[in-house]
């Protein structure tokens, strides 16, 4: 596997992905369910960075790991062009991303998460476009398989030009964040300058996540929320324009996962907005957490969130409003979120990677 994606400054959504994903893994081994054997493969640990095991996010699994002495943004362009080739010896090269290297003998496989390039360029640097659209053609070309997270990702893929029998649609989990009893809670909220109560906003700031029109949504509908809520915006800074939040609005940073999932414990509503998303897995975190949800039409949420056009700020100040004030409406949306996330864990999204890794493109167990 590799897992380049744990050695970036902002891991992002896609380091959600590998790290839950191999937390399955492990739990597949723990519970003896037959597991393929793992070595995972990323560029050198940053200066001053992961010294042990306990402090590496590569490491940190127990799984061997493959290191290679180049640092990260030399590996990937080294990948790219070839001069750096997947290590010999594996069946399989299962990228978590499309920085993925090429494999003389080995079936390689590249995570999706989506084709945002291609939809919304504006809100992607100029670099950033040129880099996937060349990842994604090199991809196709070289017939790898694709592991995407939901059908939507799939259908904009086999339109793209990929194969449809090289496409799999795998789920991802949600239960990646533990429960935080309720002290602990407000406690590790407080030291973050939150108080309650609040609306919560969980994503990079950059253009696709959409906050200027969340902020402007929030402001108008401040005045007419059942008291004085905050809004609450956690992620780390990404590229982009500086926002302007606002009155009422804490940008609180990137936080630890534990003060993530205290955030999503104490808050009273999801707001997640973005232009487009292949998945998107705040809402489920939310979902889980026994929160409602406001979001743009995405994937993840299925029919559990109260759904809003993310291109009318109008739309997402109904929606917040709608939701903030009626109860009634909360309760539906809190327990079809429960549902909703609880079909969705990391060991069954590991199990049906194990199955992929296992078959061919012809679905032909490799091992029997």
């Amino acid at each position: 596997m590799v897992v380049e994606q744990l050695r970036r400054r902002v891991p992002g959504g896609s380091g959600t992905y590998v790290t839950g994903l191999l937390d399955g893994l492990a739990a597949l081994e723990a519970h003896e369910a037959p597991a393929p054997e793992i070595t995972l493969y990323a560029s050198a640990p940053r200066p001053g960075k992961a010294e042990s095991a306990a402090s590496d996010p590569v490491a940190a699994f127990g799984f061997p790991v493959v290191e290679s002495h180049l640092p990260g943004p030399v590996l990937t362009r080294a990948w790219d062009t070839g001069i750096v080739v997947a290590p010999p010896g594996y069946d399989v090269i299962h990228g978590a991303s499309m920085a993925v290297p090429r494999s003389r003998k080995a079936r390689t496989i590249v995570t999706l998460h989506d084709l945002a390039w291609r939809h919304v360029p504006f809100a992607y640097p100029r670099h950033g476009r040129k880099w996937h659209e060349k990842a994604f053609m090199r991809a196709l070309r070289e017939g790898s398989g694709f592991v995407v997270p939901s059908e939507v990702v799939a259908s904009q893929l086999i339109e793209a030009g990929a194969e449809e029998r090289l496409v799999t649609v795998i789920e991802p989990g949600s239960d990646h964040l533990r429960v935080i009893d309720a002290s602990g809670a407000e406690q590790a909220i407080e030291r973050l300058g939150v108080r309650r109560p609040y609306m919560l906003s969980v994503a990079t700031l950059e253009p696709r996540k959409n906050l200027p029109a969340l902020f402007e949504a929030y402001q108008k509908i401040r005045g007419s929320l059942p008291g004085e809520w905050q809004l609450v915006v956690v992620g780390p800074r990404g590229w982009g324009s500086d926002v302007s939040p606002g009155a009422g609005v804490h940008l609180a940073g990137a936080v630890t996962t534990d003060q993530l999932s205290a955030l999503y414990q104490c808050a009273e509503l999801l707001a997640y907005v973005p232009l487009l998303e292949g998945y998107g897995l705040p809402p489920l975190e939310a979902m889980r957490a026994g929160i409602p949800v406001v979001a743009s039409p995405i994937p993840s949420t299925g029919t559990a969130a109260f759904e809003v056009d993310p291109r009318r700020v109008e739309s997402i100040a109904e929606g917040l409003l709608a939701v903030a004030t009626d109860s009634s409406l909360r309760d539906r949306l809190v327990a079809a979120g429960n549902q909703r996330a609880a079909t969705l864990t990391w060991e069954a999204c590991a199990t049906k990677h194990v199955a992929l890794w296992r078959t061919g493109p012809d679905g032909v167990d490799k091992e029997a």
